[in-house]
Formats: structure tokens, C-alpha cells, sequence
């Protein structure tokens, strides 16, 4: 049975007179969107985090970002505080289910709970251990291989701001300009949460892919398909630019605006819901079990 949970359904016109609107609120025209849920009863968050984390993997299958045994995602738990849920290996996205996620401690990379059947990818925990120690605000990791991330990846360099959907990333995308192969060491792990810095939501990985991070997986996985589909853009605008047509640029004003209206996480979380809602129409509700 799915957990219960309340939402925050505010009128459009902010509570306070004379008080700002919230981004949430100044998007919605007539009643406001609901945004991220709040639970009375930790058991029931545990096990909604769990339903939407399958829900991003099976997302991310449809959207074809699998390859091989490659991609984790991790969300921290809100009843073992340091701990993470992560997916099981080689397991392909479009098959898990909440039922398939693992509970590791972050600290010390043990398995404490949920599927002990199946091992984790040891290259995420690493990852993700790293960035959840450096970054108490993360609660949630995205990476996966995805075609073109990967091949946008190879140039080590920042997405412009070529559109205005890109803007989200506007100042908190970062570059991780090194390789040093598949991470088997806790020391890449720690470069990788250096790159990406104080506040940063977006990583390229250098002939790697991408990383995503958010307030939830929601969150996580929009900046992730987001940012790949930025990458494939701007691969394609770049090959056009070379047959000597101009490109147009946001200036920095402007980016910072659309970034301040727009990169909130109950907005980030809601720019996922109609994904996850199609993916449930499509598949039904089995992932949730």
C-alpha cells in the first residue's frame, strides 16, 4: 500500500500580504502545484523515497541511459541518518522495483539493510559516499552513462547557456577535469565532491558522464535529463556553429534571473512529476512494490 502523505496546497496569493510569491507559487496560475510531500510517520517517507527512486530508474530505462552494469543512484534514509538507499547491481533500470533498493551505511560502506540479496556497485558507494559526507544538504545522487553526457563529457567543459531550460544550472555546474578510471579508490570520490563544490547541482565527469544532485531523486533525475539533454543541444548547435552560423548566448543577467524563477527544488521536484506520472500510466504501478 502506498504511503499517505499531506501536501502544502496553498492559494496562488501568497499568505502574507505584500509578501513575494514563491517560484512554486508565481508558476501557478489558479491553485498552486503541490509541491514535495511532508510525512507524520518516517516509515512512510522511507518507503515513498523508495517508490520514487524506482520510478527515476525506470524513467531513465525508458529514456534509454542504461549501459551495462553502469549507473547508481542513492538517497539518504530519514530514519538511519547515515545511511543511503542505493539500487542493487546489475539489475537494468527498467525492472527495479522499491522492494530492490539497499540501505548502506555512507561512513563505513556497510549493508545494513533493505535487499541484502544483491551486491551494490562499489564505484557508487565510493561516489556517493563521498558527496554525502561533503554535502549534508544533498539528498540525493544521480549518475548514470548516458549517450550525450558521455560523448559531451570528452571536451571537459561547461554547458552554455544556450536555451532557457539550461538556465537551471546556471553557476552551480561544475567540471571534474580528470580521469583516473573506474573509481576503486576513496580518493576519487573526494575530487569528485570537490569539483562540484559548496552548492554546485550539476557535474560533467570527464570521459565519464554525468552527476546530478537535489533535495530528492525527483530533483536529482530532472537535473540529470535535463543536463543531458543540454549536452545533446549543445552538441548540435557547436556543429552547426562550424558552418559559420552565430550563436546566441543568455547573457549572465538574464541566466541569473530564469535561474532564480525556475531552479528551486519544489519546482525542480514538480518538472519531474509529469515523467514519473507517464511512466506509471505506461507500466503501471508495479515498480512501487
Amino acid at each position: 500500500m502506498a504511503p499517505i502523505a499531506t501536501f502544502d496546497n496553498r492559494p496562488n496569493a501568497p499568505s502574507t500580504k505584500g509578501a513575494e510569491p514563491t517560484p512554486l507559487e508565481a508558476i501557478s496560475h489558479g491553485p498552486t502545484l503541490p509541491g514535495i510531500p511532508s510525512f507524520d510517520n518516517l516509515e512512510d517517507k522511507r518507503q515513498w523515497i523508495r517508490e520514487h527512486m524506482a520510478g527515476v530508474f525506470r524513467v531513465f530505462a525508458r529514456l534509454g541511459y542504461t549501459e551495462g552494469m553502469s549507473g547508481h543512484i542513492s538517497v539518504l534514509d530519514p530514519i538511519q541518518t547515515d545511511a543511503m538507499w542505493m539500487n542493487p547491481l546489475g539489475v537494468h533500470f527498467g525492472m527495479l522495483k522499491a522492494s530492490d533498493m539497499i540501505l548502506v551505511n555512507y561512513h563505513n560502506g556497510e549493508v545494513i539493510g533493505g535487499n541484502k540479496n544483491r551486491p551494490v556497485n562499489a564505484a557508487g558507494v565510493l561516489i556517493h559516499s563521498a558527496i554525502h559526507k561533503a554535502r549534508p544538504d544533498v539528498h540525493a545522487i544521480c549518475h548514470a552513462h548516458s549517450v550525450h553526457g558521455v560523448s559531451y563529457s570528452t571536451f571537459a567543459k561547461p554547458l552554455e547557456m544556450l536555451n532557457q531550460d539550461v538556465c537551471n544550472i546556471f553557476g552551480v555546474q561544475g567540471v571534474y577535469s580528470q580521469y583516473g578510471g573506474i573509481v576503486f579508490g576513496e580518493e576519487e570520490g573526494v575530487k569528485m565532491a570537490q569539483a562540484l563544490g559548496p552548492r554546485g547541482k550539476g557535474l560533467i565527469l570527464m570521459n565519464h558522464g554525468l552527476l546530478t544532485v537535489g533535495q530528492t531523486c525527483d530533483e536529482a533525475g530532472y537535473l540529470f535529463r535535463l543536463m543531458e539533454k543540454s549536452c545533446k543541444i549543445q552538441l548540435e548547435v557547436d556543429a552547426a556553429a562550424a558552418n559559420n552560423l552565430k550563436k546566441h548566448i543568455i547573457s549572465d543577467e538574464e541566466a541569473a534571473y530564469n535561474f532564480k524563477m525556475a531552479s528551486e527544488s519544489e519546482i525542480l521536484y514538480c518538472e519531474f512529476q509529469p515523467e514519473l506520472e507517464y511512466e506509471e500510466f505506461l507500466s503501471g504501478p508495479g515498480f512501487k512494490a
